[in-house]
């Protein structure tokens, strides 16, 4: 049996986790995890916070604290909102911890040593007024390949390239906005390029490798691989463990992989059995990384060429990306507030609802939509009538007709069928989940308790009882089976209802080490069950506002006005007369505004890339009229514009029908 390391992708310790890392990165594994270790499998879950990098160095020198104060922050709240989600990692480790510094720079000395790293001059940009080197995020400019003015050093959040620092346009020191000088310094790179074949023959050959994965990874391999800069000029992270790397550190995304190996040698050092890690990293061991697809380049190009380049570890046997989740039909995103966190989601349900739903929405391969209707509905249509009616109205019958004993039983064609049901379920749901075909494995699951919910339905024990008891008493026979298999088969999925389903089935044997096929095993005639409860609560139409309510993002509208402080406010309908750009800003538009018994006022708006001068001619706008005047580029500006911005996008605010100019809003 060859030995196991299944991995989450490591969370980043400057924030806590929201639904779409959920889903993602962070259940999918420890459904296939749960599943392995009843099937019998010699197999570890480890998963750490990735805790170096520019964000989080960047985030503490605004905040003028130390980063490991940010890591110190977030990590504990990480591991509490996962624990809480049901992730039975078997150990959950950092990146500062000694041992992973020791780690990475013995990773880092074996390619440097074998020729895979390698010293370069290069051209990096200094912030004069801050006297030092700024990688990556502590530069902010303009992409030169889609002109957002957000992008950093790193990457632009719009068209989502890989960008190296010096391509910025406009670019600017993040800390104190002074423009940067090039300056040249020495980095060290690894050769990414030397293994373009090895890292094409791996994807095209392994099967377990999804397609996603693979598709995507053979793109940049075909485009060309460039080497990576895998040094930074800063104090954060694992210092560069050779001569000259004074002052620099190793690059995140070189450290942060190296996080897997480090706390698997954490893990069993804790154990007190310090070699046993190798068995998972070398040999025979099989390594299963699960990610978001957002990371897919680093996983199945870079690390895979790490760890081929040491020549000392395993490549992963498979890299599961999955998709990504929107909320109510909306990217999430955390700069913007859209997203459901963790934390928020536990303060009104329990886990495993959000567990089934994230898991049943759609395959791991294609991208889901999270919306509360949905939720609400697969709550009380599937947990709540399908699974919890089933399971409470077989349990309540035992009780009323048979003292809650299981009965003895004369099983006709019928009942026959229906607890073979339960061997082809399975070994149905066993083939998918070895698979890692998640959806499809709960999906068969849970047709068991639809079946058995058919199956009740028909043989009606209520009806039958006083006419035919024996009947009765098979047709309950028959569905506390089909009870137990449910809470035995759940368990990967949603482990705490099992746990309730075995607690009501007053059965004490630990769900989490016992054999997968233990749900074909019948409870025998004579076995007295528990009380039974209702598993999920129906949640009432017009309640679904309130979760709304409870799940779904709102912004503090800030400080609140009152009425006699709005009027102060003078906002009008006007009509732009004329419309010109100003020489030397590619945002601002000179605008004079007819309001009507207000007369004509001069307006200075930001709103250039938004709208052409052509197209605000003649257009009814809405201005704040006794806004205090300024002088821009030259020009006077009496009054604001107003306008709506989201998304990236701006709109003028216009009136449905046409008013005359100087018609006052109220």
């Amino acid at each position: 049996m060859a030995p196991i390391v299944v991995t989450s992708a490591l969370p980043y310790s400057n924030d806590r986790l929201h639904l779409g890392h959920l889903r993602s990165t962070y259940l999918p594994p420890d459904v296939f995890v749960r599943y392995l270790r009843r099937k019998g499998e010699d197999v570890i879950f480890i998963c750490a916070t990735d805790e170096h990098g520019t964000p989080i160095a960047l985030r503490a020198e605004k905040e003028h604290v130390d980063p490991k104060d940010i890591t110190d922050r977030y990590h504990p709240v990480i591991k509490e909102d996962l624990e809480r989600m049901g992730c039975s990692f078997d150990y959950f480790s950092r990146t500062t911890d000694q041992i992973h510094y020791e780690m990475t720079q013995h990773v880092f000395n074996v390619l440097f040593e074998k020729g895979y790293i390698y010293e370069q001059e290069i051209e990096l940009l200094r912030c004069p007024k801050c006297n030092k080197y700024l990688p990556d995020r502590y530069v902010e400019g303009t992409c030169p390949f889609c002109g957002y003015e957000g992008a950093r050093g790193d990457s632009c959040d719009s068209c989502g390239r890989y960008l190296r620092i010096t391509e910025l346009k406009d670019a600017k020191c993040a800390i104190c906005g002074s423009k940067p000088e090039p300056t040249s310094t020495k980095h060290w790179f690894f050769r990414l390029t030397a293994f373009s074949d090895l890292l094409k023959a791996w994807l095209e050959g392994n099967n377990r490798i999804p397609e996603n994965v693979r598709r995507y990874a053979l793109q940049w391999i075909n485009e060309g691989l460039h080497d990576w800069d895998i040094t930074r000029d800063m104090r954060w992270g694992v210092p560069v463990p050779v001569e000259g790397g004074e002052g620099k550190v190793v690059y995140v995304w070189f450290d942060a992989p190296i996080g897997y190996i480090s706390s698997t040698r954490a893990y069993f050092n804790a154990k007190g059995t310090p070699e046993g890690w190798k068995r998972y990293w070398k040999g025979e061991g099989k390594i299963f990384h699960f990610i978001g697809k957002d990371i897919i380049y680093h996983h199945a190009i870079f690390w895979p060429a790490m760890l081929m380049g040491t020549g000392e570890f395993n490549v992963p046997e498979a890299i599961i990306a999955g998709e990504y989740l929107t909320l109510e039909g909306r990217k999430m995103s955390k700069s913007r507030g859209w997203f459901i966190s963790i934390e928020n989601y536990l303060k009104t349900f329990e886990a495993d609802p959000m567990r089934y739903y994230l898991i049943s929405v759609a395959p791991l391969e294609r991208d889901a939509d999270f919306s509360v209707e949905d939720f609400v509905k697969r709550y009380n249509d599937e947990l709540a009538d399908v699974l919890g009616n089933f399971i409470h109205r077989t349990l309540i019958f035992l009780e009323r007709f048979f003292d809650s004993t299981v009965p003895e039983a004369e099983l006709d064609e019928n009942d026959v069928r229906v607890l073979t049901s339960i061997e082809k379920t399975v070994t149905e749901s066993d083939s998918l989940l070895r698979d890692m075909r998640f959806r499809d494995a709960l999906v068969s699951v849970m047709n068991l308790a639809r079946e058995g919910n058919r199956y009740l339905n028909e043989a009606a024990p209520w009806a039958t009882i006083k006419a035919s008891p024996q009947r009765a008493a098979s047709a309950l026979y028959t569905s506390v089976q089909i009870v137990k298999a449910l809470g035995s088969l759940l368990y990967p999925f949603l482990p705490s209802t099992s746990k309730k389903i075995w607690q009501m089935l007053r059965i004490e044997s630990d769900l989490s080490k016992l054999p997968w096929e233990v749900a074909c095993e019948k409870l025998p005639s004579g076995h007295r069950v528990g009380k039974s409860f209702p598993l999920f609560k129906k949640i009432p139409l017009q309640d679904v506002q309130k979760v709304k309510d409870s799940l779904l993002p709102r912004k503090d509208v800030g400080e609140r006005v009152s009425i006699e402080e709005f009027k102060r406010a003078r906002i009008a309908v006007g009509e732009v007369v004329s419309a010109e750009r100003i020489k030397g800003s590619k945002d601002l538009l000179h605008l004079e505004v007819d309001l009507g018994e207000y007369g004509t006022r001069s307006c200075v708006a930001g709103i250039a890339k938004y709208y052409s001068p052509d197209e605000l001619l003649h257009k009814r706008v809405t201005v704040l009229m006794n806004v205090q005047p300024a002088t821009l580029f030259g020009f006077k500006s009496e009054v604001m514009i107003l306008a709506a911005e989201g998304e990236a996008k701006v709109a003028l605010l216009v009136p449905d029908r046409q008013v005359p100019p100087g018609s006052q809003v109220r």
